[in-house]
């Protein structure tokens, strides 16, 4: 990848009618790029008729709508339980996973439509080729759909899938209509199977103990993960490659169509409650090669992001943002966001969290109520705000994709 970076910079625009009430400031005790942080204020006012590239933020108890460059809030929405967000795949909505099921938040006009995918422990989003694809782990059903069609207010016309037992899994349509799915039980997950358009089974690979997680790469090469490394798909077939140890958990990763190459996380303690690894994964999926890279801090599930030019970052433990060549595996830049932290034992507790979308980086700081917008590219912190309560899961629209 060249480090010739382009220099321009995707500009949201801001949020129409947004009053203001409370001070803001920002991450203090950073220097360097935090010192030069915008001042700004919270809003608690009615909301804009609509929100231009909105952000989605849980906390417990409900979700705050921002806009994307001011990071304001433009409504707050009650909605109890534990929730998730995740891009739907438009400009417009973002998918909740409520205690009951999916919903969907149209977070420009700031409201919960009625459009839901009821089923328990909904699970993961997939966004890929224009299809949105949702997993519901208490039931092993996989909702396929055109993101386009939720503007109309009703439920798309899509596309259904029911795993042969249910577990936490995840799916994937291709641009060819192939679709991806996970196969296991509640207690094992073993690898994935392939079906074509028409929903029959092309292929499958059971060579993937404790599978999680997806990612497609540039020439839609798509990879799970696996307790032994990751398990690739593209044209009908599967490769496997294996980790240089014989445990080597690959759980979480984040792809670019930028790049061939896929960023991972990378475990080596089956037996650990909560493993702090300090090495990531790049797997170059053109080769079929893995390549280690140690960060000198540790990360979690939250922490992994891709660039507009396919740059692999990672939000770690020391406060900052390390932006990796996925080529070389070198570290090309340093910014410095939030404060030190730890990971929590518990997976549904509050961490720093990463979003990336276009040219900025997104990141929670749940101990100080903060948020940052970081310019992946200058290390410059273009915003930074405080919230009325801490944050926990980050997300926004993310058009296109």
């Amino acid at each position: 990848m060249s480090k010739q970076i382009r220099t321009t910079r995707a500009v949201t625009a801001t949020a129409l009618a947004l009053a203001v009430s409370a001070v803001l400031t920002a991450c203090g005790g950073e220097g360097g790029a935090a010192s030069d942080a915008k001042t700004r204020t919270t809003p608690s006012a009615a909301p804009a008729t609509q929100v231009k590239n909105p952000l989605v933020a849980t906390f417990d108890g409900g979700l705050y709508i921002l806009d994307g460059k001011s990071l304001e809030i433009a409504e707050t929405i009650a909605l109890p339980g534990f929730n998730r967000v995740n891009p739907a795949g438009d400009d417009t909505h973002v998918i909740v996973s409520t205690d009951s099921g999916f919903r969907v938040l149209d977070a420009a006009g700031q409201s919960l439509t009625g459009i839901t995918y009821p089923g328990a422990k909904p699970g993961h989003v997939v966004r890929h080729a224009g299809k949105t694809a949702l997993f519901t782990d208490g039931t092993g059903e996989v909702n396929v759909f055109d993101p386009a069609d939720l503007k109309g207010g009703t439920k798309p016309e899509g596309r259904t899938y029911t795993s042969a037992e249910a577990h936490h899994g995840v799916a994937i349509e291709l641009s060819n209509g192939e679709l991806l799915s996970t196969l296991g039980t509640e207690e094992k997950r073993t690898g994935a199977l392939v079906l074509d358009k028409d929903g029959k089974e092309i292929t499958r690979n059971e060579n993937c103990p404790g599978v999680h997680g997806e990612a497609a790469a540039e020439g839609e090469t798509v990879a799970v993960g696996c307790e032994d490394g990751v398990l690739l798909y593209k044209d009908g077939e599967f490769t496997k490659v294996d980790a240089p140890d014989a445990y080597g958990r690959i759980g979480n990763q984040a792809g670019s169509d930028a790049s061939p190459v896929l960023l991972g996380d990378y475990k080596t303690d089956p037996d650990a409650e909560l493993e702090r690894p300090t090495r990531i994964s790049l797997i170059d999926t053109a080769t079929a090669k893995l390549r280690l890279v140690d960060l000198g801090t540790s990360y979690s599930f939250r922490s992994l992001g891709r660039g507009p030019h396919g740059e692999a970052l990672v939000l770690g433990t020391d406060g900052t943002l390390h932006v990796i060549d996925p080529g070389t595996g070198k570290v090309e830049k340093e910014i410095p966001v939030v404060g030190e932290w730890r990971e929590p034992l518990d997976w549904q507790q509050p961490r720093p969290t990463l979003f990336v979308r276009d040219h900025t980086a997104y990141v929670s700081e749940p101990g100080k109520r903060k948020l940052h917008a970081v310019d992946i590219e200058s290390g410059e912190k273009l915003t930074s705000v405080t919230l009325p309560k801490s944050t926990n899961v980050l997300s926004g629209v993310v058009p296109g994709h």
